[in-house]
């Protein structure tokens, strides 16, 4: 009985450490995990795709006014299932590899992206000026004042 015990201590030793210091040394991901959702803001165009085919519709599109859209993600609710990710063209939306996103402030779990679009004089439907020129928030002609403060 004590030499199956030692035949066992030895068979253990030998094997070596096979559980992570996890805490302390945290394992990187797998190469295509799904993780957190990160948004590259700059290259978004307001398109709307993810929000289309977002199975657990954590992301949600309020236009405010014929020149502004508001896109919500709600991140607490996301399953990362990778389809937004997928039918972004513009490759604003990334899943990365991050896996601990443990919070006590569901606000670290929410991203608000105000967007100026324009419209088209066609249709109404919005869109994404191409220009840098055009992104600017005027809708308007600009009103020039003078130096005594008349309009001109």
């Amino acid at each position: 009985m004590i030499a199956s015990k030692i035949r066992q201590i030895l068979i253990g030793k030998r094997a070596g450490s096979v559980t992570l210091k996890y805490p302390f040394e945290p394992r990187p991901s797998e190469p295509g995990y799904r993780g957190r959702v990160t948004v590259d803001t700059d290259k978004c165009v307001g398109c709307g795709g993810c929000a289309d085919v977002c199975p657990a519709r954590c992301i949600l599109i309020t236009d405010v006014s014929p020149f502004i859209r508001i896109i919500r993600r709600y991140l607490d609710r996301c399953i990362h299932c990778g389809r937004c990710e997928e039918v972004c063209a513009y490759d604003a939306l990334h899943l990365d590899g991050e896996y601990e996103l443990a919070t006590t402030d569901r606000k670290d779990l929410f991203i608000e992206q105000k967007l100026f679009m324009g419209t088209c004089n066609r249709c109404g439907r919005c869109y994404i000026p191409p220009t840098p020129l055009d992104r600017l928030m005027v809708v308007g002609f600009r009103k020039d004042e003078d130096l005594d403060g008349e309009t001109i």
